[in-house]
């Protein structure tokens, strides 16, 4: 035992002379901090130099860049008049959503061995539910899909949406034709029906504020003008009477039907022989009908 205390007295005297241990030292009591908008957020810093008892304080903020909030004994423009400073401790007046990041606050002791301490503060600025933007279309024809959107970029914590249609809240199951996000404020139909029209608004909520909702909006849910189903039904039978004339034309070119009539080299025209008496069967019936068709292609298409 008495080797011991003869071994860590040296020790102690050494530690008591070394200069290393002459340096300032810094800390925050709170090293985040969550506040409400538009009230004070105090950022604390306290300090300890062995010497120097007119240390330098300086407050930065970092983003992007780091800036300045408190330097050369003075606060920087954004601050000027809402912020004070008492020792090293900071307190902004009114905090909005702007005000949020990450503080450091550095003191220099010029007198001691290590001159430098610094400490960082969070500043978290939180931010009721505001009026959302809702995204509601006026009219969608029966049958489409339709995506309803809502969204409140401003609240902290990031708000939770609920959709309304005709002030009853809208609960997504497996039996229903829509779904809900409630995190992402989306309101999806695969395919809307007539029972689908009405009112619809959303709600944006928080932990902090009360909810808001967005003015509600009326959905109509239409049929097709008639003008529109007539002109997809004409289109499509006239595709379907033009890809049928090509068979025909095709089917008659290959068996000769659809030829026009060739002149002789003396430039007289070629009267072909009379055909024989038909025969009533059902090749010959089929020949007649792609004649005919063929026919009419070149009067309604004028082929040659």
């Amino acid at each position: 035992m008495n080797t011991m205390k003869m071994l860590a007295l040296p020790l102690l005297i050494t530690l008591l002379h070394c200069p290393v241990c002459l340096s300032v030292t810094v800390s925050s009591s709170k090293p985040k901090v969550e506040v409400h908008e538009h009230t004070d957020a105090v950022l604390s810093c306290e300090f300890k130099t062995e010497k120097d008892q007119n240390p330098r304080i300086e407050w930065k903020k970092k983003g992007k860049a780091v800036t300045f909030v408190y330097f050369n004994n003075k606060f920087t423009k954004p601050y000027a008049e809402r912020a004070k400073i008492e020792g090293a401790t900071l307190t902004i007046h009114s905090v909005t959503q702007k005000d949020s990041g990450e503080y450091r606050c550095e003191v220099t002791a010029s007198e001691d061995h290590v001159n430098l301490g610094e400490a960082s503060v969070t500043l978290n600025v939180l931010v009721p539910p505001h009026v959302p933007s809702c995204e509601v279309p006026s009219s969608v024809f029966v049958g489409s899909g339709l995506e309803l959107h809502c969204k409140d970029k401003l609240s902290v914590p990031p708000a939770i949406y609920r959709w309304y249609k005709d002030n009853r809240a809208l609960t997504a199951t497996a039996d229903t034709p829509y779904s809900v996000d409630a995190n992402k404020g989306t309101l999806k139909f695969k395919s809307v029906s007539k029972t689908d029209t009405g009112m619809y608004r959303c709600e944006s909520s928080n932990s902090i504020g009360a909810p808001k909702s967005c003015v509600a909006q009326q959905l109509k849910v239409i049929d097709y003008p008639l003008n529109m189903t007539v002109l997809i039904a004409g289109a499509a039978a006239f595709l379907t009477l033009v890809i049928f004339c090509c068979i025909c034309v095709c089917c008659c070119r290959r068996r000769g039907c659809c030829k026009a009539e060739k002149k002789t080299k003396s430039g007289k025209s070629f009267n072909p022989p009379p055909p024989p008496p038909p025969i009533r069967n059902v090749s010959d019936h089929r020949d007649c009908c792609c004649v005919r068709a063929c026919f009419a292609c070149h009067r309604v298409f004028g082929l040659p």
